[in-house]
């Protein structure tokens, strides 16, 4: 397989119709298999099996195995090919079945993919895009469920994204190919399954800013992938009793958008967090102390944080409920924020002690 020049796309096909999130990621690639002759996709079951969660279905019989390539059971050896494609010119898309798996290339991914374009002193772009599944909810127990997007957010050299909606699942990848860095896409498992209307309008969108997916005046829920639609939840709930949240989706993990997260926090004067990974040195954290450091005459009370309890992620349903965070738990930090007090009975956790020891 060889690089070549970029083809010109063909007609654009109609969007306004219902899809799920699955079916958008598998359009915006093969968009972008069809635009561009440099772009394969490779991984573990991706080609004959169709993904793990079913979004390359199709796309072996549609482009043949040249482009869509199955790959052994070796994290660290098909991203380092990966990485290698992309130093040759072509554009690859990496496939890892979940997040988990990801450590077995954290080499590659650190040591190589977001470290040689500053090494060669800007000769070696790596550009890369490596997407997989990320968070849990579905009794997939701890070994496939754990949300360490953070982690890779903390890495200087690469760009991490986390599409929430259909239309960012839609069309979030074509801007990552044309990125000269590495970048990072995470789709929570929960989405894949998530339906709706693909509006009539939707179209390329950056990568560089965060989104207010809902105004409001009196707090903000700060959140990103599959705690979206948990806060928007909760932002109907506070609702129904008078209380204005707005919801930030922060779309892009690194760079973080200050800008808009600021914004929203100087509108409000108050802001929860809403982080399915852990507390501890969370990216919860790091949104808390920029809000510190840049808005903290802005704040009319402590950034509350909603975050995943500190343990493996258990398998039984009721236990990876109680682990995870959930809109109640988010209602009940709003209304601390604003100083509210919980309605008499609420069945709503308590801000949670500093130590961590319950997360």
């Amino acid at each position: 397989m060889t690089a070549t020049r970029t083809r010109t796309a063909g007609p654009a096909v109609s969007d306004d119709r219902k899809t799920t999130y699955r079916e958008a990621m598998r359009e915006a690639l093969r968009e972008a298999l069809r635009t561009d002759e440099r772009v394969f996709l490779m991984g573990e079951d991706v080609g004959r099996y169709g993904g793990c969660f079913g979004v390359s279905l199709g796309l072996l019989e549609e482009f043949g195995p040249e482009r869509i390539r199955d790959a052994p059971l070796s994290e660290s050896a098909f991203v380092g090919a990966g990485i290698g494609a992309a130093l040759a010119g072509m554009r690859p898309i990496v496939e890892i079945m979940t997040v988990n798996f990801s450590l077995l290339a954290l080499d590659q991914i650190l040591n190589n993919a977001a470290t040689l374009l500053h090494m060669s002193g800007g000769q070696l772009p790596v550009p890369i895009v490596i997407r997989m599944t990320t968070g849990a909810g579905r009794q997939l127990a701890a070994q496939h469920s754990h949300s360490l997007e953070g982690w890779y957010a903390h890495i200087p050299g690469l760009r991490v994204l986390a599409p929430a909606t259909l239309t960012d699942a839609r069309y979030m990848l074509a801007p990552a190919l044309a990125d000269p860095d590495p970048v990072l896409i995470f789709e929570h498992g929960s989405l894949y399954n998530v339906s709706g209307e693909l509006p009539a309008d939707a179209g390329p969108v950056g990568i560089d800013h965060a989104a207010v997916r809902r105004p409001g005046n009196d707090v903000s829920l700060i959140t990103y992938g599959g705690s979206l639609p948990k806060a928007l939840a909760a932002a109907d709930d506070l609702a129904s009793s008078g209380l204005s949240a707005e919801v930030v989706d922060l779309r892009t993990l690194r760079p973080l958008d200050d800008a808009t997260i600021g914004e929203s926090v100087a509108r409000t004067h108050r802001a929860v967090v809403i982080d399915e990974g852990w507390r501890t040195g969370s990216l919860a954290a790091e949104i808390s102390a920029r809000l510190t450091e840049q808005h903290f005459y802005d704040l009319d009370a402590p950034v509350e944080r909603v975050c995943s309890v500190e343990v493996p992620m258990p398998y039984a349903r009721r236990l990876e409920e109680a682990a995870l965070p959930q809109v109640g738990g988010v209602v009940a930090a709003a209304r601390r924020a604003v100083g509210e007090p919980l309605p008499t009975g609420a069945d709503t956790p308590e801000r949670p002690p500093v130590s961590g020891r319950s997360g």
